[in-house]
């Protein structure tokens, strides 16, 4: 049946007027009436505004929420006047010009309550979730949902401080979790003197974030950069301070602020279609601001209790302090030794500083700019200054009132330098004679205990376990002893918990061959489940054959025990029981990257998943070359050594080839004797003349991204009649500007085309020939975020024949998906 033009239109507009479900637009207009319980929504389906119900409630609410779940609510109009039993609400255009919602007396309930507005504008929902009001004469918003924020922060809204008018845009807490009311806990950033995110309860501080120094907030030691994490601070010209996410379409991510005070961040699992908890704060009571009062630290690694007065300090009520009650906090117990001079500047002839290490400073500090010494010799000359911090991107920090909200963390964190008199100091140095008396004393008497101890335990049988080093000497036949080969000696083992032969040995049913995950160049890998908690677990073992041995094996126990990170995987323990020498890891379900890269069978990993996953290990490798403390350069970067986990997150694995630099923060490149690594996936200068640096990993990281692009692994790539390697073969269709043929088509979309090419763009610049060429891994996620537009032009990668640009009419044969190429080499000599 055919309809004219006319009862076409006709349909269409009976439907918008009555059908509101038949509504799919994501803008409000004069025409326009949306009845309860119609909605609409954003151009990319990502947001849908209408009517809700919170969860056992009969209210009926005029919201904002992601359209992948009706609860994640992120904004609503009338919070404190609800629908009361009534399902006829509306939501249209007023006369002069607002968005404005009606009950069924039309009764106006709330209105966007624009003064002076024009009458022909129109409300748009945006992707982002921001509803925006126009004026269709020039364009101009006059209103926006994102300025009114609700309970929730999304990316590019902006949480902001006018520090000229102190006007603020904040968040607040819902009543509770199913009552959209006003609750008593705001959040919002101060900016006076250096911005700071708080939570506030009522007017007392509830949370602080620390300082904000450019990259990070100071406080939060889960957050890593703005071209990572994405949030950034910016001042205006008019005083305005503000707090914002960058926006990324194939990412959903909001952070709550909960009825209890708390800031709960969540992303959304496309795979699990529900929401993952990713960040929260407070995380701990140390967390909560001031919880042990002023010129105290909060440590909640202590034992109780948690609190404790900082140097040169004592509690106020020493009754209430041992109650557990520390909210009057600590107060000098020595008087500094300050005078005026004669020039009327203040001086200290005897104040010392004590520093204490990774703290989140306290609130209320001053700012000037400095470097850390001249930090020190502002403060010393001031009386005034009883404590001092640095950070690179604030300067020197200065407090003079009092120090509140301090908590010190296991790593991470600031250095704070707290006043002390130097009779504070030197307690410490008069005790020192008495101290070591005493140690001396007292390690005499243990060592002559353990001597006799030893001697009655030798003459002892039985099948308690010992820690027994034995050198030249097979271990008994049948000996439940824990014994350390000959070549482990000098093992140091206080870094992992040590696990038992047996215990992995009945985890993985007697390293049966079912539970066998797969081999590599250390040895076999097998899944396991510890029968004391359940605990699924990956045991490495070594094996005999492998060329990989102790230094292998105890560098992976010392590096990796000392690494955290999202992008790394964890490493549980260690087995080193008879003749075995044994890694346990946290279980990955997904396995590999190459196991589902390079395995048709094993299902498609869509190209959101690949970009993520090249993120991912992006994020790891600048973890390892720039925030943790030992700086470490992988060396053996490769798909099979990246596991992803149930949610496809990447965790760079396999340390025992890993090299640090030391903490020497000039040193850029080192050379070694023993070049270690994979072939195919080493940078030229490491593999021919064994210099290695943070860009050889960077190739590496190239060599992967062309790989994930392309669904084909680089060492077993080749044309039969060209000869090309993967790299050769990337860099021929970039001069011919031929980018499909390298793309895996089961991933070329055009909604991704743009992206893909631009990360081939980014992974031929990881792979040029000379170092210094090579972008360095935070300039990588930068390109990869789209923060640097303007990309270089790359030069031919090394390891391929020279070629003209002039475009080839050869064709390349199907590349083969089998055979596996993960054998680790240990050491090359060149010819």
């Amino acid at each position: 049946m055919t309809f004219s033009p006319f009862l076409e239109s006709l349909l269409v507009f009976l439907c918008i007027l009555n059908l509101g479900f038949c509504i799919e637009t994501d803008t409000i207009t004069r025409s326009l009436v949306i009845k309860d319980p119609d909605s609409i929504v954003s151009n990319g389906r990502i947001y849908r505004l209408g009517f809700f119900s919170p969860e056992n409630s009969s209210n009926r609410y005029f919201g904002i929420w992601n359209n992948v779940s009706e609860t994640s609510i992120i904004w609503v109009a009338n919070r404190n006047k609800p629908l009361v039993n009534d399902s006829s609400g509306t939501i249209t255009m007023s006369e002069d010009g607002n968005v404005v919602l009606m009950n069924r007396e039309n009764v106006v309930l709330w209105s966007s309550n624009v003064t002076n507005s024009s009458r022909n504008t129109s409300a748009q929902l945006q992707d982002s979730g921001n509803l925006v009001l126009r004026d269709n004469a020039n364009g101009r918003v006059i209103w926006q949902s994102f300025r009114h924020p609700g309970n929730a922060f999304v990316p590019t809204m902006k949480i902001t401080n006018n520090i000229n008018t102190g006007v603020k845009v904040m968040l607040t807490s819902w009543k509770t979790l199913t009552d959209p009311d006003f609750g008593t806990f705001s959040a919002g950033i101060e900016a006076l003197s250096i911005p700071q995110v708080f939570i506030w309860n009522g007017t007392r501080p509830h949370w602080r974030s620390g300082p904000w120094n450019g990259l990070i907030l100071t406080g939060v030691t889960d957050m890593y950069a703005v071209y990572l994490d994405g949030y950034s601070m910016t001042r205006e010209s008019d005083g305005t301070v503000s707090f914002t996410r960058d926006y990324y379409a194939r990412l959903l991510m909001k952070i709550i602020l909960m009825p209890n005070g708390s800031f709960v961040q969540t992303m959304w699992d496309v795979a699990k279609r529900d929401w993952n908890v990713t960040w929260v704060a407070p995380i701990d009571d140390c967390d909560v601001y001031g919880v042990c009062g002023p010129f105290a630290n909060c440590n909640n690694l202590r034992k109780a209790p948690i609190c404790s007065c900082l140097k040169g300090y004592e509690p106020v009520n020493k009754e209430e302090w041992g109650n557990g009650n520390w909210s009057s906090g600590c107060v000098r117990r020595v008087p500094l030794q300050c005078e005026r001079s004669d020039n009327s500047s203040y001086k200290s002839r005897e104040d010392r500083f004590s520093r204490l290490t990774n703290v989140k400073v306290p609130d209320l500090m001053e700012v000037l700019p400095g470097v850390k010494d001249q930090c020190e010799n502002m403060c010393s000359r001031n009386c005034s200054c009883i404590a001092y911090s640095h950070d690179t991107g604030i300067g020197c920090m200065f407090w003079r009132s009092s120090l509140i909200d301090v908590r010190q963390y296991p790593s991470g964190g600031s250095d704070l330098y707290i006043r002390v008199a130097y009779s504070v100091l030197d307690e410490k140095k008069d005790s020192k004679p008495i101290i070591i008396a005493s140690v001396v004393t007292g390690l005499v008497a243990i060592s002559i205990c353990i001597f006799f101890s030893w001697c009655w335990i030798s003459r002892k049988t039985g099948s308690k376990r010992k820690l027994v080093y034995e050198k030249g000497k097979p271990y008994p036949s049948g000996s439940s002893a824990i014994v350390l080969r000959d070549d482990m000696d000098e093992v140091s083992l206080d870094e992992l918990p040590l696990y038992s032969f047996g215990m992995l040995s009945d985890a993985t049913e007697q390293f049966d061959e079912a539970n066998l995950l797969g081999k590599g160049g250390f040895g076999p890998v097998y899944k396991g489940k510890l029968e004391r908690n359940g605990k699924e677990i990956a045991v490495k073992r070594l094996s005999r054959a492998s060329g990989q041995g102790l230094q292998e094996f105890m560098n992976e126990v010392v590096v990796i025990s000392k690494l955290q990170h999202r992008n790394l995987v964890s490493l549980i323990g260690c087995c080193v029981e008879k003749e075995e020498k044994m890694l346990i890891y946290e279980y990955m379900i997904n396995r590999s990257l190459d196991f589902f890269l390079f395995d048709p069978s094993q299902g498609v990993l869509d190209w959101k998943k690949r970009f993520s996953i090249i993120e991912g290990i992006g994020r790891g490798l600048l973890y390892l070359h720039r925030d943790s403390r030992l700086r470490i350069i992988h060396r053996d970067l490769k798909p099979s050594n990246v596991l992803l986990d149930e949610n496809w997150n990447p965790k760079i694995s396999d340390f025992g080839m890993a090299r640090k630099f030391g903490g020497i923060e000039d040193e850029d490149q080192a050379k070694t004797a023993r070049v270690v690594g994979t072939y195919g996936y080493m940078a030229p200068e490491y593999a021919m003349g064994g210099r290695f640096s943070e860009k050889s990993d960077v190739f590496s990281f190239g060599v992967i991204v062309l790989e994930i692009i392309s669904g084909r692994r680089n060492t077993s790539f080749y044309d039969e009649e060209m000869g090309l390697s993967l790299l050769e073969y990337a860099w021929k269709l970039w001069v011919d500007n031929n980018f499909e043929d390298l793309i895996d088509e089961r991933v070329l979309s055009p909604s991704f085309k743009t992206e893909i090419i631009r990360s081939i763009h980014i992974g031929l610049l990881c792979v040029q020939e000379f170092p210094a060429n090579r972008p360095t891994i935070s300039n990588v996620l930068s390109m990869l975020a789209g923060e640097i537009a303007d990309l270089p032009l790359p030069e031919q990668p090394p390891f391929t024949q020279k070629r003209s640009r002039e475009p080839s009419s050869s064709s390349l044969s199907q590349s083969t998906t089998g055979g596996s190429n993960n054998v680790s080499i240990t050491i090359i000599d060149g010819r």
